[in-house]
């Protein structure tokens, strides 16, 4: 059975970017495969942060996959610094990562940029993210398409490890991506991929009102000054991508037909949009509400999956240190 890991960062609440790009992708994939899904906090504290908004962000954020569909029956969800093995498989496989593999990131270039001190963390996260991977033999990532580059150098890590302590029979796999349905979600802005950051998102448990209040003067096609323009849905990005991801193919056409037919003006489109996120999400919001009024459920479920992930991340480090000489505990 094809064994998968994926990891997402403690930003708090989901927003529809992550759940279209990477969450519901989970959701289908906890079906097919065994399935490892992890609240990466120690890639979070490569930059500053408070203590107390890291837990509240780590909690928010496993309510939300729960709530969004992830099944602890069916999977093993859980947050990274339950599982110690994590930072000690990064730290061997710093030892057979080459400087400028690093070096030659494009995430660690540009963030290093915008950074007056450069600690090593940042430099050393995709070893981090290598080990988070390959600690479960896992042999298939779902990603988008801006973590490919780490993705392949999880692939020359394990190439390098292998060479040097399992020639004959490679014991780490080289992971393969599995690119997500939804690869890119672009913002309300219509000017870059959807971040809290920017600005530019709506969160996955926003009421239907908070969510109209930020859908409604969402970038469309700069072209169409009044409702009898034609349109086209192409230049009207965001909209048309939320539409493909929350409407009926049925919609979609029609969205398309009368946009370009000048039958809809941007805010009927809108409307129907609106409506259909609503029916989308509106369970999703209700299930959270649950999860955040029982805290204890949320502790339950992180808590078995690692204990899940944990026998198997032992079972890595025991082989690992067995064939490099290491001595066991």
């Amino acid at each position: 059975m094809t064994r998968i890991f994926s990891g997402i960062q403690p930003s708090g609440e989901l927003h529809i970017g992550n759940y279209l790009g990477a969450v519901k992708n989970w959701v289908a994939l906890q079906d097919e495969a065994e399935a490892f899904f992890c609240v990466v906090n120690y890639h979070a504290i490569t930059v500053a942060y408070a203590p107390d908004e890291l837990r509240r962000r780590t909690y928010e954020m496993s309510v939300g996959l729960l709530a969004a569909g992830i099944d602890p029956a069916k999977c093993s969800l859980f947050v990274q610094s339950q599982v110690p093995e994590h930072a000690e498989l990064a730290w061997i496989f710093n030892t057979v990562t080459p400087l400028g593999e690093l070096e030659r990131q494009t995430q660690f270039k540009e963030k290093s940029a915008r950074q007056e001190q450069i600690m090593a963390g940042l430099l050393n996260y995709p070893v981090l993210q290598a080990a988070d991977i390959l600690l479960y033999r896992a042999d298939t990532v779902p990603v988008g398409e801006d973590q490919i580059q780490h993705l392949e150098l999880s692939r020359v890590v394990a190439r390098n490890w292998n060479a040097r302590f399992s020639p004959d029979a490679p014991f780490f796999p080289e992971p393969k991506p599995r690119l997500t349905p939804t690869r890119r979600i672009v913002g309300l802005d219509g000017q870059a991929k959807m971040s809290k950051s920017m600005g530019n998102t709506i969160g996955l448990l926003e009421e239907p009102a908070a969510m109209w209040d930020k859908l409604r003067p969402a970038v469309t096609d700069p072209a169409r000054q009044r409702k009898t323009d034609a349109g086209n849905p192409e230049q009207c990005a965001t909209i048309f991508q939320l539409h493909k991801a929350f409407s009926a193919e049925a919609t979609v056409a029609e969205v398309e037909s009368n946009c370009r037919g000048a039958q809809w003006g941007c805010i009927d489109c809108k409307k129907v949009l609106h409506a259909n996120m609503v029916a989308e999400l509106t369970p999703i919001r209700e299930r959270a509400a649950v999860l955040m009024a029982s805290p204890a459920l949320v502790a339950d479920a992180l808590d078995h999956g690692a204990a899940k992930a944990r026998a198997v991340a032992q079972e890595t480090m025991t082989e690992t240190k067995e064939k490099m000489g290491l001595p066991l505990a």
